[in-house]
């Protein structure tokens, strides 16, 4: 049984987790790139922990920008086993207020710009996204979530769009509407997608900062008011992580969903057609199966 090592990916306004233990910013080389930032590492509790701000300190990624690759393929080179994602994202929903969180279970990958795989020409890959969340990671959030002054809404539908604009009208009231997308953000794909190739356990807490455009009430997003309600979910979101550890083991069982072995059927190449280079590149992310 190995140990837990629960990775925090912070979104917007999420740039430290101060709350660590031990603590110390480490670099990360990948076969992939440089990660948006050095990885914090350190301990919560007794439960080893790393975090990664998503857009980088200072916030210096745009979402199409965000290495996301490297991202990933560091945290598993450090040994996360699980990661949680925190989001900032509009909602599409009249009963998903500004300032609620989600435990997002689906997701409509809209975006266009964005290197989406680790595999690729010489080495082909093919991992199931049919439920693209690890449900128990999600049921982690949601019982901590319950002692901490939050409405928390378990279930929903991330549209990814590409960014960095907000949506037009027409195309909020499309996602809503006709997509049936509960929350819009620009940032968890292909970042789910990658970690599901990593075999490492993802669950996404989208973090509602306004209405997106389509509320006949509210109209267009004012950044203003999406700056003051991102400060307020930035102290539960810490309090949610604080919480973690009491629900998460620090030893590590398999998961139930069989995120962490997502890679055992999936490798489509025959063994002698698979590219040496290739082979190399994704041993630290595939290297179970390799």
């Amino acid at each position: 049984m190995k140990e837990t090592i629960l990775a925090i990916i912070g979104g917007s306004g999420i740039y430290e987790i101060e709350q660590l233990e031990q603590a110390s910013w480490q670099e990360v080389d990948t076969a992939f790139g440089q990660p948006s930032d050095r990885v914090l590492l350190g301990r919560l509790n007794g439960l080893r922990m790393a975090f990664l701000p998503r857009h980088g300190r200072g916030h210096i990624h745009s979402p199409s920008s965000v290495p996301y690759r490297a991202n990933i393929a560091a945290l598993k080179q450090l040994g996360v086993t699980d990661i949680i994602s925190l989001s900032a994202v509009g909602s599409l929903r009249s009963d998903i207020a500004p300032g609620d969180f989600v435990i997002v279970d689906q997701f409509i990958d809209r975006t266009t710009a964005r290197e989406k795989s680790f595999f690729g020409q010489g080495l082909v890959a093919h991992v199931s996204m049919a439920k693209p969340t690890c449900a128990r990671l999600g049921d982690a959030c949601e019982l901590v979530s319950q002692d901490i002054d939050v409405t928390i809404h378990k279930g929903g539908t991330y549209l990814a769009m590409e960014g960095p604009q907000f949506s037009s009208l027409a195309e909020s009231k499309m996602y809503r509407t006709y997509w049936g997308a509960d929350v819009i953000g620009m940032t968890n794909m292909p970042e789910a997608k990658l970690a599901r190739e990593a075999e490492i356990c993802y669950a996404t807490v989208a973090m509602v900062t306004d209405y997106d455009s389509w509320h006949p009430d509210h109209g267009e997003i004012d950044i203003t008011d999406v700056i003051k309600t991102l400060e307020s979910n930035t102290a539960k979101a810490k309090n949610l992580v604080s919480a973690l550890p009491s629900v998460i083991p620090a030893k590590r069982t398999p998961c139930p969903q069989g995120c962490d072995q997502s890679l055992e059927f999936a490798i489509i190449t025959r063994q002698e057609n698979r590219d040496p280079m290739m082979i190399e590149k994704l041993s630290p992310i595939a290297g179970r199966v390799l």
